[in-house]
């Protein structure tokens, strides 16, 4: 690891426990919160977050919007009903043809919310508890250098108390060591839990797929540089796994943003252009059936663009 970023880790690292709400409440001033909750078919945990926010985060968080993407269930509704702001997906920016996947959720959101800083977080989290985002506005409140925090905790899968996070061990952390070790000091770099400073993240462009979380720390790395960044232990976050076979595509598209991310910033020289298909096999009844997916990823321009 860098000398820079083991310095970066005892600077920069706190846990919630650490940002006590009324204290930040107190730091909070004239800042104003949004929250933002891609959703998609997550009507069963959905409305329990937009709850909990609601009730526990008073006087700190200034509104909730959850974006709807292509549900097929009634997540819209619920999340409704618990207290949030609800947009679907395809209907903000409708001028522009719609893309697919979780950036393209959250690029959108910063055209339908006007928080100074804006806190992300996955809406399938189960057991969820307030300090999943007040722990991320923590070093944001306290300190106007800090554009960006980012969301670290354990992974409880299948009765062991770390086991998830298996696409950022095996694909996401050795790609950042070896091309941005400056970022190696993220223990979740692929974290669905942060939170930015609007001035930052609308001057990035955002990956439209599962790449989103691994193109943002690399292009506000570019921005802002690393003291700007901090990360806050969050103690623990459970979720419903996902298959092998759906961390494949996940894992594809994540391969996809570093490519992107090393041509653009002149560390490889592509010959050709990367396939955006994936093929997989599914035992079937007369042998394995071949899947084929397309795990081709897209991309926003800085939202500040859109605007100028």
């Amino acid at each position: 690891m860098l000398p820079e970023v083991r310095g970066w880790l005892r600077r920069r690292t706190s846990s919630a426990a650490d940002w006590p709400l009324q204290d930040l409440k107190a730091a909070k001033g004239r800042t104003t919160v949004s929250v933002v909750l891609p959703a998609r078919d997550e009507r069963e945990t959905v409305g329990e977050i937009v709850g909990v926010i609601r009730r526990e985060l008073d006087g700190l968080v200034d509104e909730i919007v959850v974006i709807d993407s292509r549900s097929t269930d009634d997540t819209a509704l619920v999340a409704a009903r618990a207290g949030a702001c609800v947009h679907a997906q395809d209907e903000i920016l409708p001028q522009l043809k719609p893309l697919d996947g979780k950036g393209e959720a959250l690029w959108k959101s910063l055209a339908v919310t006007s928080g100074d800083v804006v806190v992300f977080a996955d809406a399938d989290i189960r057991k969820f508890r307030a300090s999943l985002i007040f722990g991320l506005l923590g070093p944001l409140l306290a300190d106007p250098s800090v554009v960006y925090a980012k969301g670290c905790y354990d992974r409880p899968l299948y009765g062991t108390s770390n086991g998830g996070g298996r696409v950022t061990e095996l694909v996401a952390r050795p790609l950042i060591n070896l091309h941005w070790p400056q970022l190696a000091g993220f223990v979740q770099p692929l974290a669905g839990e942060y939170a930015g400073r609007r001035s930052a993240l609308e001057r990035v462009p955002f990956l439209t797929g599962y790449g989103v979380e691994l193109g943002l720390l690399i292009d506000l790395l570019e921005l802002a540089g690393l003291d700007a960044f901090a990360q806050v232990d969050l103690g623990s976050r459970e979720h419903a796994p996902q298959s092998t076979e759906a961390l494949g595509g996940m894992a594809s598209q994540i391969m996809l943003a570093a490519w992107s991310r090393l041509r653009r910033q002149g560390k490889i020289h592509a010959s050709h252009e990367p396939s955006v298909r994936l093929t997989q096999f599914r035992r079937g009844a007369e042998g394995h059936d071949v899947l084929l997916r397309d795990v081709g990823i897209g991309e926003r321009p800085p939202m500040i663009t859109l605007t100028m």
